[in-house]
């Protein structure tokens, strides 16, 4: 019988944490687009070299990137 208790208590427990609402504020959206929050340390150098592999690989996009349209460009 403890055991029953003792596993509704814990299930109460678990779902409790549900309620709580995750969700950002506007306010504090500026601290998640702080730089330091990325996972890439130079932007710049890396989109540069994405732009060289895609170049090699002759394939537009392939590393994820947006594109579309029929490439007149």
């Amino acid at each position: 019988m403890n055991f029953i208790k003792l596993l509704t208590i814990f299930a109460m427990i678990n779902l409790a944490g549900c309620a709580i609402k995750p969700w950002v504020k506007p306010y504090e959206r500026s601290y998640l687009a702080d730089p330091v929050m990325s996972f890439d340390p130079d932007p710049v150098s890396s989109s540069y070299m994405h732009h060289v592999y895609q170049a090699r690989e002759g394939a537009k996009g392939a590393e994820g990137g947006g594109g579309g349209g029929c490439g007149c460009n």
